[in-house]
């Protein structure tokens, strides 16, 4: 990509995104991902009516009197993004690719982020972990991570979601909030899920383009597998045939759905051809009433 056209590209998303983020977004994200806890601040003397639980016993020892302690809402957070970056969302047959619709909804949650001064840092997968940049705050680094998205070339072609989960574990102690991103065309993560939203408030967003929910009636057909560069022929012609790969796909969907339940952790589809600004107004507004 020539750097004019990168710089085209960097701002666009940049524009969309801020206004997507003060107009709808603010409001809603600061309701749904709350912040940490409670941060110690200070301690007084006991009043009728104070919560015992809250009493600091130490103090009370030392001066013969109740004392408990006061607590200020920890507001600011870590927001991880956690992208796949593997072959099979190099693929699109409306509007955009989902690599693309992947892009842009990263933008928006990171600018989403730092407008409620939150950290947020990026972890790029396939199957291994490409590329981790750090949690940051400023429009600088999250103008470095746009830029990423848009010409990151990633070294593997397969999906491991569990290395990713992994590796968000072991690298971030402090409970965060992390945004899994990816059309979920992997198996085997359900145990690395749990764990990690054990720790995390975790969040999958499934990018799935129509396209690939069925195929089409189109004779014999040359397919070509985008994670192991296998090419195939299949005669889409047969009903067989089709109905076959729409179980297929029917089932990873539901299966995944209940690996999402099962761990307890929020999900919505989003769809290459649709305004995914809906969606997730629903998730957060859902989120936020919890």
């Amino acid at each position: 990509m020539e750097p004019s056209e990168l710089i085209k590209k960097v701002r666009h998303i940049e524009i969309r995104s801020r206004l997507l983020t003060q107009q709808i977004f603010a409001g809603q994200y600061r309701s749904a991902f709350k912040g940490r806890g409670m941060a110690f601040s200070e301690v007084r003397q006991y009043n009728y009516g104070d919560d015992v639980r809250f009493i600091d016993w130490n103090v009370t020892a030392r001066f013969h009197s109740p004392y408990i302690k006061l607590f200020n809402e920890e507001r600011e957070m870590t927001v991880m993004l956690l992208i796949d970056v593997s072959g099979s969302n190099l693929f699109g047959t409306k509007r955009q690719f989902k690599n693309e619709l992947i892009t842009e909804l990263a933008a928006v949650l990171s600018f989403s982020a730092i407008s409620n001064n939150d950290k947020v840092g990026v972890l790029f997968f396939s199957d291994t972990v490409e590329k981790f940049i750090p949690p940051a705050k400023g429009k600088s680094h999250i103008l470095r991570i746009i830029r990423e998205l848009l010409t990151y070339t990633p070294s593997q072609k397969k999906t491991d979601i569990s290395e990713a989960l992994r590796y968000l574990t072991n690298a971030i102690k402090k409970r965060c909030t992390a945004f899994l991103i990816s059309d979920f065309v992997g198996s085997n993560f359900e145990q690395a899920l749990k764990i990690a939203a054990s720790r995390h408030d975790l969040v999958a967003l499934n990018v799935i383009d129509k396209g690939e929910t069925e195929i089409p009636d189109l004779g014999l057909l040359e397919l070509l597998d985008p994670e192991t560069g296998e090419r195939f022929w299949a005669d889409t012609s047969s009903k067989k045939v089709r109905e076959s790969y729409a179980e297929w796909w029917e089932k990873l969907h539901h299966e995944n759905l209940e690996i999402f339940r099962r761990s307890g952790i929020d999900t919505i589809p989003l769809y290459t051809d649709e305004d995914y600004v809906p969606a997730l107004k629903t998730l957060f507004v859902k989120r936020g009433g919890k």
